[in-house]
Formats: structure tokens, C-alpha cells, sequence
């Protein structure tokens, strides 16, 4: 992929952390449990990088003069590009994580409501203790508070590597919490998606050099968000499965954990919302105004609008897009396990690089393969297909998921 800047450090320039860093902007599909702007972080989803990299980005501008090297992806017309420059709301990042938040919590509770007057949701449903869901909340937001905080840390080419202990995570929770027993093909799949993945991801981008520079306890404070994001999946199996017994064999809808898992989730973005608001660079003070603003942005509309070029289109495409994706994976997990769930949406992320090299609309000049791209999706493919395999033992009692 195209690197839109090279760290420099300027002479005189300083940030909280003392220094000025410019780190590499990749445009890249966040891949199973990377923080990302829509309900539930313990889900994939395209990842908004925090603000404080934004301001470094922003700060560059007025030391270009002390950079010893910096390549920028350049549009049709010459212009220089800023990372995710034609995305509408690149300025107002977290009002859009909170609209997608938000919205879901109306957007679900609305299908919920439909299903239960057509009769697809019952009463014994709704009648759920309602305690799981929100521990669900809980995690999530926990997951979100913790990956914001370490992501304004890491570099983009770190967070992707890191994030594959997220599959760890899951497998260990499984193994713990569900009695899970994993066959030696299904652990040695798994290894070879997760070095797919970092293959794909890291091949050009200095990754190594990355993780050095982040520190240690941002990489471990990252690497706890998967833990939660991780608990998050495996709880809602364990919800699935208890339901299943619960109601004699009748699995719950999946509209009824998504909502109810929203909804707590919602609730504790709100407790933490002074926190995260700073995180992304807010003042909790000026909210309400970042707020207003990004909410003319966002309709496209007034004079604070500016630079909003494809709103509410392409905002309102994305959390779709989104919205979709996380039904599809949540069934996913509903009818196999949390592990196959990771392991199919960690095959989007070669898939999401390509379509990024395509002349797309809105993406400007479309960026090139990594170097290692075909390596690492050979290798991640390769580890669907051992996850998958099963020896011909003549029992029929093989499968997809691991054995219980």
C-alpha cells in the first residue's frame, strides 16, 4: 500500500510524548478485533485512526520545512492528500464512531420490534436474563476505551500484527469457558492465518521497527482491548448455546442479543464518555459544539459543511456496509463458533487491500499491492483450508468447529 508519510522528527517540534512522530497511513479494512467505530469493537470494521495522529498529521504542515523525507498519495488534479482525505468526516472521526454507536442501538431495537410483530421474536426471547448482555456491554466498551487509548499510541502498521492475539485469545477462552478441544490441523490453521495476516499487512511498512517505538505497555494495553473484544464473541456463543436449551431447542434471534447488547454498550460509552472524548482529542468542555459541527457535516449542510464532499452518502453507505457485515459474522458465530467467525472475517483483509489498489471513486489514485500481499494470502488461505480439514476417519461425526 501507498505510505502517505514518513516519520520525521523535526528539530524543536513536541507533542505530549515529547517529540513529533508522523507515522505511516495505510488504508487497510481493520481485521478481526481492531477498534473501530460501530457498536461493538469486539466485531471487524473499517478502523478511523485516532486524532492524536491526526494532529501530528495536522502539525507537519507547519514544519514541512525540517522533514527530511515525506511521500504523499497525490490526487488527479496534483493536489497533495491527507490521510483519508476524501473521507467526508475525516474531521469529526469520533462524532462519527458515535453516530454508528448510537444509531445502532435505533437501527436494531427497530428490527427487533418488527420481528417481534411477525412473530420471529417471542416472549420467552425477551424474557432473557438480561445480565449477559450486559456483561456483553460492558466488554465491549471496555475493549473500545482500551484499543482507543493504545491506538493513539501505535503506529497503523502495529495494530494489525498485534491484533492477531485476538484469535488467541479466543481459543484460550473457548478452551477455558466452553471446554473446547482443538484438533493439532485446527491450532496449526489458525498459526498460519495469523502469520497471513501479518505477512500481508506488514510487508513494506517497517512493522518491526513499529512495535519497537510504541513501547511496551502500549503493545500489552492493546493486546488486553483483544482480551476483552475476545470475551465479548465467546460470551455471546455461551448466550447462543444457553438459549438453545432454554428454549427447548429454539435458538434466540439474533436481533435480540445484537440489541440488548447495544444498548448496554451504549450505556457505558456514556460513563465513558469524558474519557474517550479525550482520547480522540476533544475536550469534554467543546463537545457539545464538536458535535454541532459534526453533525453539519455530516447532513452536509450550512457553512461549517466545508470539505464535506460526499456526505451523508458515504457515512451513512459505510455504517450500512458495517451494520451488514456485523449481522453476517454474528450469524456466523450463532451457527458454528466464535474461532471459524474470526477466521472467515480475517480473509477479508487481503480482499480489503485488493479492492484498495482498484480505481475506485472517492479513493483518488488507487494505491499498490504490498510487496509481500501474494505470500500472505497464499499463507492465510493455506490456514482456512487446514483449519477446515478432517482426517477421513470414517466418523461422521467430524466438522468445521473444534470438538466439545
Amino acid at each position: 500500500m501507498t505510505s502517505l508519510c514518513l516519520k520525521i522528527l523535526p528539530g524543536g517540534a513536541t507533542s505530549s510524548a515529547g517529540d513529533v512522530r508522523f507515522w505511516q497511513r495505510r488504508r487497510l479494512s481493520a481485521i478481526c478485533g481492531v477498534p473501530y467505530v460501530h457498536s461493538s469493537p469486539g466485531r471487524p470494521g473499517i478502523v478511523l485512526r485516532q486524532p492524536r495522529q491526526w494532529r501530528r498529521w495536522e502539525a507537519e504542515k507547519a514544519i514541512q520545512s525540517g522533514a527530511s523525507e515525506c511521500s504523499r498519495v497525490e490526487s488527479s488534479d496534483g493536489e497533495k492528500a491527507g490521510p483519508m482525505s476524501l473521507v467526508p468526516l475525516k474531521q469529526y472521526p469520533f462524532f462519527l464512531a458515535q453516530l454508528a454507536t448510537f444509531g445502532y442501538v435505533l437501527v436494531y431495537f427497530s428490527i427487533l420490534t418488527i420481528r417481534y410483530r411477525v412473530g420471529i421474536v417471542t416472549d420467552e426471547m425477551l424474557s432473557m436474563p438480561k445480565t449477559p448482555f450486559l456483561v456483553v456491554g460492558l466488554l465491549e466498551a471496555l475493549g473500545a476505551a482500551t484499543g482507543m487509548a493504545a491506538g493513539a499510541m501505535l503506529s497503523g502498521a502495529s495494530i494489525p500484527i498485534l491484533s492477531q492475539t485476538f484469535l488467541v485469545w479466543q481459543i484460550l477462552l473457548s478452551m477455558i469457558f466452553l471446554g473446547r478441544r482443538y484438533k493439532v490441523n485446527q491450532l496449526l490453521g489458525c498459526f498460519l492465518v495469523a502469520t497471513g495476516v501479518v505477512i500481508t499487512v506488514a510487508s513494506g511498512s517497517g512493522a518491526g521497527n513499529s512495535l519497537k517505538e510504541a513501547g511496551i505497555f502500549w503493545s500489552l494495553l492493546m493486546i488486553v482491548s483483544f482480551l476483552f473484544q475476545a470475551a465479548d464473541t465467546v460470551l455471546k456463543e455461551v448466550i447462543f448455546l444457553d438459549a438453545t436449551r432454554k428454549l427447548k431447542g429454539r435458538s434466540v434471534d439474533l436481533f435480540v442479543v445484537n440489541s440488548f447488547g447495544s444498548a448496554f454498550q451504549a450505556l457505558f460509552i456514556c460513563l465513558l464518555l469524558p474519557f474517550l472524548s479525550k482520547l480522540w482529542g476533544v475536550p469534554f468542555s467543546q463537545l457539545p459544539n464538536y458535535l454541532k459541527e459534526g453533525a453539519a457535516c455530516f447532513l452536509n449542510v450550512g457553512s461549517l459543511s466545508s470539505g464535506c464532499n460526499g456526505a451523508p452518502l458515504l457515512p451513512v453507505l459505510f455504517i450500512i456496509v458495517n451494520m451488514g457485515f456485523n449481522i453476517s459474522l454474528l450469524y456466523l458465530l450463532k451457527i458454528s463458533s466464535a474461532v471459524v467467525s474470526c477466521l472467515a472475517s480475517t480473509f477479508s483483509v487481503p480482499i480489503s487491500i485488493y479492492v484498495f489498489t482498484l480505481p475506485l471513486p472517492y479513493l483518488g489514485v488507487a494505491s499498490s499491492l504490498p510487496t509481500g500481499f501474494l505470500a500472505g494470502a497464499v499463507i492465510l488461505i493455506t490456514g482456512l483450508l487446514v483449519y477446515a480439514w478432517t482426517p477421513s476417519t470414517g466418523s461422521s461425526s467430524a466438522s468445521l468447529t473444534a470438538s466439545t
